[in-house]
């Protein structure tokens, strides 16, 4: 069915050979390991202490039915937490260094991401298990990574193979699947970003990669009733969609078909470790899912938006210097290494003052022939809030602590920290940015409308919880 969607990706993806989907495949995990590794090879198996238990005798077994000699498996601790940074990458990379191995690797986003990089680092192959439906970075090009308190999606290939076990993947905390149809409900608005970057000739769409993330986008999103009541048929969709769209990252070799403006928020967050030293970490989709809100509410306010009111002229004249915008993006900052990283990204995008004219210009031609598209792309804020709550997702703020303060200064923070083009450049370009945001937290705004939900500041210590059992903390 849908997971054919998902064999005939495998045809354009410059990393990924085998992706395996079902029920009960923990199995394949060797025969996928000497298909796209190598057979009568040496296999590191790297997991937590949870994901060792849930699956590891399993894989190692298959590895072994498939002639794979195994080294001794790297088994993080499942508590603590074990972090995506730079120094769990060395870890990683060390122990196959001195094995001569590859990695066999098991678990969600951490897992994989740590994996990824430090088998990129080697250029080793390697092959990956999944054991929940957290997030969609599976199948995709770069490993999101902390290193020297900044963090960004680090150049490595995708995993050779994958295997992709349902039963195992279902039975992960209900949080974590919330959390995986959090992190692809910000594929709308993120396309929206693309669809604008493509109309102003800034980046182009590949239809290629669009297609994959787009095309089976509504399906796998349609049903979040069924996916927070364990449906099998909506919980194989959402799989399928995580799949597809790590592979349109691959193609593409960039996230840009995965990740807008929404992805910053989570980014601006993760940098200042928030949520990070909290029992149970916040997680990156929850975080991802109120940026889908947030910049749902942007596009709410700006598709109807009457860009020529805008003088080209007055612009220009109140257009930052080099200086004066590196001297903007550091005061959004308190910590001196997310600000030296957020000025090289905006220093990546910044318009010199004579080509501003120009860009107002291009903006005010083609916004009026974008709206239908847009309005068709992005669901309404409201919309992506009750999506997000029907999935048992984090669909306010005040859920996860974030007020209402913070929330605000994240949309100026977010225009700063990556060199993508998003919504937030239209209006920062037209000096709109201001005057928008602030209209999300006035009397009328979404945000100053927008009820905290019932327990709302109970809710977070759902989030913070005494931890008893290893099961809860990673997958």
């Amino acid at each position: 069915m849908s997971s054919q969607r998902v064999l005939r990706a495998l045809a354009s993806a410059t990393d990924t050979k085998r992706i395996v989907i079902g029920r009960d495949v923990l199995q394949a995990a060797g025969e996928v390991f000497a298909e796209t590794v190598g057979g009568a090879g040496t296999a590191v198996v790297v997991a937590d202490e949870t994901t060792w238990r849930l699956a590891g005798p399993a894989v190692a077994a298959s590895l072994r039915a498939h002639g794979v000699d195994l080294a001794d498996p790297l088994v993080f601790p499942s508590r603590p937490p074990v972090y995506a940074g730079y120094e769990n990458v060395s870890r990683v990379r060390e122990r196959l260094r001195s094995t001569g191995a590859a990695a066999c690797s098991i678990g969600s986003g951490t897992i994989s991401d740590l994996t990824k990089l430090a088998s990129g680092e080697l250029a080793r192959p390697y092959v990956h298990v999944c054991t929940a439906a957290s997030m969609d970075g599976y199948a995709a090009f770069g490993a999101a990574i902390t290193k020297d308190g900044f963090k960004i999606t680090r150049t490595c290939p995708a995993p050779a193979g994958i295997v992709a076990d349902l039963d195992v993947m279902a039975t992960a905390p209900g949080r974590m699947l919330a959390n995986g149809y959090a992190d692809l409900i910000e594929k709308y608005p993120g396309g929206a970003d693309w669809i604008v970057a493509d109309a102003l000739g800034i980046e182009a769409i590949d239809p290629e990669a669009w297609n994959l993330v787009q095309g089976p986008l509504d399906e796998a999103m349609s049903r979040p009733q069924a996916l927070a009541a364990g449906d099998p048929d909506a919980f194989e969709a959402l799989v399928v969609e995580i799949m597809l769209s790590g592979l349109a990252i691959q193609a593409h070799q960039s996230s840009r078909p995965g990740s807008g403006a929404g992805h910053n928020f989570s980014h601006q967050w993760e940098m200042e470790g928030y949520g990070l030293d909290w029992p149970l970490p916040l997680s990156h989709g929850a975080k991802v899912g109120l940026g889908a809100i947030a910049i749902a509410a942007v596009y709410d306010a700006v598709i109807d938006a009457d860009f020529s009111a805008v003088d080209p002229d007055a612009v220009v004249e109140g257009w930052p210097t080099p200086e004066q915008n590196e001297a903007r993006v550091r005061a959004l900052q308190d910590i001196p290494a997310i600000a030296d990283a957020a000025v090289a990204q905006s220093d990546g995008k910044y318009i010199p003052r004579g080509q501003v004219r120009e860009h107002v210009l291009a903006i005010q031609r083609v916004w009026p022939g974008l709206r239908a598209r847009l309005r068709e792309q992005v669901p309404t804020a409201a919309r992506t809030r009750d999506m997000l709550r029907a999935a048992g997702a984090v669909h306010h703020p005040a859920q996860v602590g974030i007020s209402l303060d913070k929330l605000r200064r994240t949309y100026y923070q977010a225009q700063t920290i990556r060199s993508r083009y998003t919504v937030l450049d239209v209006l920062f370009a037209t000096g709109l940015l201001h005057s928008v945001v602030d209209s999300l937290f006035e009397p009328g705004g979404f945000w100053a409308e927008e009820a905290v939900p019932d327990g709302g500041h109970r809710t977070l210590s759902a989030h913070r919880p005494t931890i008893e059992r290893n099961e809860e903390v990673t997958r």
